[in-house]
């Protein structure tokens, strides 16, 4: 019933950029809550920006100042933009978004991730 699909991943070079999008689709009433995770190899998953309807936002220390994460609510999108990319970046980028579907209760919806590969 809802979807989230996430693209825009790829191979870059270090202190180079990507932005990743996440659109959510189905019978969606709104979308309280969208964040980015990722899981680099041999670690664990981790948060690493989160948007709330009202704008707010939240980074990991390890990206704040080089990552920005926005949304577009009339599209039911969310954006990861990434600057200065690092090595320790590269890992598999996940997109969550909590939504209220219509006629439904609100619960999270994952995609199936996107790679994220930064080369020194």
């Amino acid at each position: 019933q809802v979807h989230v699909v996430e693209s825009g991943g790829g191979l870059v070079q270090a202190g180079g950029s990507l932005r990743l999008s996440c659109e959510a689709s189905g019978s969606i009433a709104s979308i309280t809550f969208m964040a980015w995770y990722r899981q680099g190899p041999g670690k664990q998953r981790e948060l690493v920006a989160i948007i709330a309807s009202d704008g707010s936002t939240n980074y990991a220390e390890a990206v704040k100042g080089r990552f920005t994460i926005s949304r577009d609510n009339a599209k039911n999108t969310g954006y990861l933009q990434m600057n200065s990319l690092k090595p320790e970046d590269t890992g598999v980028y996940y997109c969550a978004a909590t939504v209220q579907a219509i006629d439904r209760g609100i619960r999270d919806y994952w995609g199936q991730g996107t790679q994220v590969t930064v080369s020194s």
